[in-house]
């Protein structure tokens, strides 16, 4: 009873959190608003922040609890629907758990400081999330503040705050081999940083930057700030200036004028352990930037070094020419999420979930990257399409993602439905809803080791 009490006002106070966020008029809060049925063209960003579900005036329902069904299910051919176990993701609801493709809830963690957005299973059992700091003074959709690794009995084994007026965590987290912790950061640049820099905005700006934790000394071992590799062409008194389409490993600085400030709302990593390198999704870019990750703290603040010779600058880029001025390649993403490496025998792929804002139509992927990887000016970067799925039904503005199942299936999740598994052939075999509002799904085989370790 106590656990189904927290659950429901955990959910309330998220809810009188998300519409007080929207309508602050507090100057030292950075919010951005997103109104619900605003289609988003090429370069306007659309935000993470769960806000497409308006409360109502009903009485709080108890969510279903471990035992129970978490929605609605569809098996449209059994025989091909992969046997495992799905964690669900739920940022709306700020819940996180673990049911099998009967939507029977096995297992639930109690999470009371809400989700930043992802959480994974270990093989440990434990948890890896970002969580929510409690008086976060950067609010964007998405925001963090906390990484922390939870236990199965939902105790806290591991709590980093990242969260003050100039950063703070947002979105996605990552497990190095070596123990330490990949995470996103918002950072702010003042107005007159900015400007000096070469913005067309005069406001403070909140670009992106990479921390790399040491969870046993709570260190920042190694970092990477995206403000260290702009280029703008709007001001030739100012730093930065250059041609753009002559410098494809560099960010254009104005290339998203969002007046919240938010201009590159990255929302998703993922490590290359064989080439150390990091795939960072940049949702308002329309893009995946490769970062070399085997760069000193000092050569990722510099244009050399490290083993592609080019410090923190671009090593490749895909999904969007414009970004870079280059009118070579055609234009793959509108708005993308869950950036993911396989391996196996599609080693050199990657997937990721274009959600489509602008074509209402959203595009599960998967990709061959070239090798070597590289860019040049004024030519055709852009990777193979491997595979592709979409169908009139896929259409999910915000969050969503796609993983690779053992079987070879894929399992989709449409952020404001629920989730899609689908075969190789592109065969809809099973589908699972219930409102919320998705940020990811994971599947793990019921002999994945931390399944193994919850008992299951």
């Amino acid at each position: 009873m106590k656990r189904t009490f927290r659950l429901i006002l955990a959910s309330l106070l998220s809810i009188l959190f998300l519409m007080n966020a929207c309508n602050s008029d507090d100057p030292p809060t950075i919010v951005i608003d997103d109104t619900p049925g605003e289609t988003p063209t090429d370069d306007e960003p659309t935000d993470d922040e769960p806000t497409d579900d308006e409360p109502t005036d009903d009485e709080p329902v108890d969510p279903p609890g471990v035992g129970e069904e978490a929605g609605t299910v569809e098996f449209l051919n059994e025989d091909l629907v992969s046997d495992g176990y799905v964690l669900i993701n739920d940022a709306g609801a700020d819940r996180v758990y673990l049911m099998d493709k009967n939507s029977i809830i096995l297992y639930e963690w109690d999470l009371p400081f809400g989700i930043g957005n992802d959480v994974e299973l270990l093989p440990d059992g434990r948890l890896l999330g970002i969580m929510k700091a409690e008086e976060p003074d950067i609010q964007y959709g998405g925001q963090g503040g906390k990484l922390q690794f939870i236990n199965p009995d939902s105790s806290v084994d591991w709590n980093f705050d990242y969260s003050t007026p100039e950063h703070i965590t947002h979105h996605d987290v990552e497990l190095l081999p070596n123990g330490n912790v990949l995470t996103i950061v918002w950072e702010r640049k003042t107005a007159e940083e900015a400007e000096q820099a070469g913005s067309s905005l005069a406001i403070d700006v909140f670009p992106e930057a990479i921390i790399e934790v040491n969870p046993a000394t709570d260190q920042i071992v190694w970092e990477w700030h995206a403000w260290d590799h702009i280029i703008q062409d709007h001001d030739d008194t100012k730093e930065n200036f250059g041609v753009i389409a002559d410098n494809p490993n560099r960010i254009n600085l104005n290339y998203v004028t969002d007046k919240e400030g938010d201009i590159m709302h990255a929302n998703g990593l993922e490590y290359d352990e064989n080439n150390d390198l990091i795939f960072l999704s940049v949702n308002f870019y329309h893009e995946v930037w490769v970062i070399d990750h085997s760069t000193s703290t000092e050569e990722a603040a510099s244009n050399s070094g490290g083993n592609y010779g080019l410090g923190g600058n671009l090593v490749y880029r895909f999904g969007n020419p414009k970004a870079y001025d280059n009118a070579m390649g055609e234009r793959l993403f509108r708005n993308n999420h869950h950036p993911r490496l396989l391996d196996g025998m599609d080693l050199g792929k990657f997937s990721i979930y274009s959600n489509g804002a602008d074509l209402e139509q959203s595009t599960a992927y998967e990709l061959q990257l070239p090798d070597p990887l590289e860019l040049q000016v004024n030519t055709d970067n852009e990777p193979a399409v491997a595979w592709s799925f979409t169908d009139e039904a896929l259409y999910a503005p915000r969050v969503s993602g796609m993983v690779r199942i053992s079987s070879g299936n894929r399992l989709i999740t449409e952020g404001d439905f629920g989730v899609w598994e689908v075969t190789e052939a592109g065969e809809v075999v099973w589908k699972f809803h219930t409102p919320g509002f998705y940020w990811r799904s994971y599947h793990y085989d019921t002999d994945h080791p931390g399944i193994v370790a919850l008992g299951l």
